[in-house]
C-alpha cells in the first residue's frame, strides 16, 4: 500500500494552478500551464486553474471573451476559472502595472471556492505569484511557484519605458512570492542565482525544464513553401512568437534592409508589431504572418531555411524563450542573436542546433545566415541536432515526471508543518 501511495500521490488531491496565461493560447507559457494541469487531472487530481482571459501574444482579448466578467469552463478534465482583467494594447511600466493590478485584484476578490491541497503558480505573472502565495497561506497548504521568467529582471533589461521603477516594484513582489514557497521550480539553471538573491535557500530550488509541446513536422516542405509564396532559391529566415520589447526584432528588420536577396518572415503578434511594421515600410523582402495554428505550426517552421531567436543585448537572466523547444523539433538550424552569457545562449550551445551571434547586430545575423545558406550540409547537420536534443532532454513525459516529483515532495515535506 505504501508503494502504491508513493506512485499515485495525486489521486483524490485537489490542486489549484494559478497562471495568467492558459489555453487556448498557443504560444508562451499558456500551453505549458494547460498541459501540466491536464496531466494532473489525468492522474486523478481534482485540478482547478485560476487564469485570465485569452489575450497573448496579440495583447487583445480574444473575441469570445470580450465583455465577459467571470466564467467557468471545463477543458480536458480541468476546471478553468477565468477572471476579467485589463489588457494593455501597448507596453509601458505604468500599463504593465495596471495589468498586473487588475489580475491581482480580481483573482483575490473571486478565487475558486474549493479548498486546494496545494497551490502552484506560473511566474512571470507577478499577480499570479502573489495570488498563489496568498491563497496557499489562507488555506495553510504547500505553495509552489514555477519561475518561467523574472519580471524584476525583465523590467530592468527589456527597455520598457519606466523600467527602473517597475523593476524595483516587481522585485519586491517576486521576493514575497518566492519567499513564501515550500519549494521553488525553475525552468533553467540560469535563474538560480537571481532566485537565491531573493533570499530563497538553494536547497529549496528544483530544476523543472520546459518540454517540447508541439508535434514533429509532417507536411512536404516544398509544398508548404509554395503555399506560403516562398520561392525556391530564396533563403527564408523565420522568427516565430511574441513581438515584444525584449525580443529586439528591429535587428531582423534592419537585416532585411541590408540583404534584399534574403526573405525575413516575422510570424506571430505582440505589442511591438505595429512599430515593426512601420519600421519595415517599403521592404519587399520582409513579411508579417499571423500566428500559425497548432496543425501547421511546425510545418511552417520546417519550411524555413533558418530560424531566428533574438533578444536585446541587455537581456541576460530574465528569460529563456519557450520558442526554442519548438524550433528544435522542426529540424532547422537556429541563429541566435542574444547575449553570450545568457540562458538562451546556454541552451543553443547545449543543443548544438545553431549559431550564436552578437545581439542587436544585423550584419552579424546576416553573416551567420549566409554561412548556413552557402553550406547546406552544415545547416542540415546543425538542424538535425535539434530533434535529437528534444528526444534526449525535452521529452514531455520526463518533464512532467519532474513536476510530479516536485509536487509530491512539497506535499510530503509540508505534512505537519505549521503554516505562517
Amino acid at each position: 500500500m505504501a508503494d502504491e501511495e508513493h506512485r499515485r500521490p495525486l489521486e483524490h488531491r485537489r490542486l489549484l494552478v494559478v497562471s495568467t496565461n492558459y489555453a487556448p493560447e498557443l504560444t508562451g507559457i499558456g500551453p505549458y500551464a494547460a498541459q501540466l494541469a491536464e496531466h494532473w487531472a489525468a492522474r486523478g487530481a481534482d485540478t482547478h486553474v485560476l487564469t485570465g482571459m485569452p489575450h497573448y501574444p496579440s495583447w487583445r482579448t480574444e473575441e469570445p471573451y470580450r465583455g465577459v466578467w467571470r466564467t467557468e469552463e471545463h477543458r480536458a478534465g480541468v476546471t478553468v476559472h477565468r477572471r476579467r482583467h485589463y489588457v494593455p494594447p501597448r507596453q509601458s511600466a505604468l500599463r504593465r502595472a495596471a495589468f498586473e493590478a487588475s489580475v491581482l485584484a480580481h483573482g483575490l476578490a473571486a478565487p475558486p471556492r474549493q479548498r486546494p491541497d496545494a497551490v502552484i503558480s506560473q511566474m512571470p505573472s507577478l499577480a499570479g505569484g502573489v495570488i498563489g502565495a496568498r491563497l496557499a497561506r489562507r488555506h495553510r497548504v504547500p505553495y509552489l511557484p514555477v519561475v518561467q521568467d523574472l519580471m524584476g529582471a525583465a523590467a530592468a533589461q527589456s527597455g520598457i519605458r519606466g523600467g527602473g521603477r517597475a523593476a524595483a516594484l516587481a522585485s519586491r513582489a517576486e521576493r514575497y512570492a518566492l519567499g513564501a514557497a515550500t519549494l521553488v521550480g525553475v525552468i533553467h539553471e540560469s535563474f538560480v542565482p537571481r532566485v537565491t538573491a531573493y533570499g530563497v535557500d538553494p536547497g529549496r530550488i528544483r530544476l523543472v525544464p520546459n518540454w517540447s509541446h508541439v508535434r514533429a513536422p509532417s507536411a512536404d516542405r516544398a509544398a508548404t513553401r509554395a503555399r506560403l509564396g516562398w520561392r525556391e532559391g530564396t533563403p527564408v529566415v523565420l522568427h516565430s512568437g511574441n513581438m515584444g520589447l525584449k525580443q529586439g526584432l528591429e535587428v531582423l528588420v534592419d537585416a532585411a534592409r541590408l540583404a534584399p536577396e534574403i526573405r525575413i518572415v516575422l510570424m506571430g503578434d505582440g505589442n511591438q508589431r505595429d512599430t515593426l511594421w512601420a519600421r519595415a515600410a517599403g521592404l519587399p523582402n520582409l513579411d508579417f504572418l499571423p500566428p500559425a495554428d497548432a496543425e501547421e505550426f511546425t510545418d511552417i517552421l520546417a519550411a524555413a531555411d533558418v530560424l531566428a531567436v533574438t533578444q536585446r543585448a541587455s537581456v541576460l537572466d530574465m528569460s529563456v524563450p519557450s520558442k526554442l523547444t519548438s524550433y528544435f523539433v522542426s529540424g532547422r538550424p537556429v541563429v541566435a542573436s542574444v547575449a553570450d552569457e545568457g540562458g538562451t545562449a546556454q541552451e543553443v550551445r547545449r543543443s548544438g542546433a545553431g549559431l550564436l551571434v552578437a545581439p542587436e547586430d544585423p550584419a552579424a545575423v546576416l553573416g551567420a545566415v549566409r554561412k548556413l545558406v552557402e553550406s547546406p550540409a552544415e545547416a542540415d547537420g546543425l538542424g538535425a541536432h535539434g530533434p535529437r536534443y528534444v528526444a534526449r532532454h525535452l521529452g514531455r513525459e520526463a518533464a512532467l515526471a519532474r513536476f510530479d516529483a516536485l509536487l509530491t515532495e512539497a506535499l510530503q515535506d509540508d505534512r505537519g508543518r505549521p503554516r505562517p
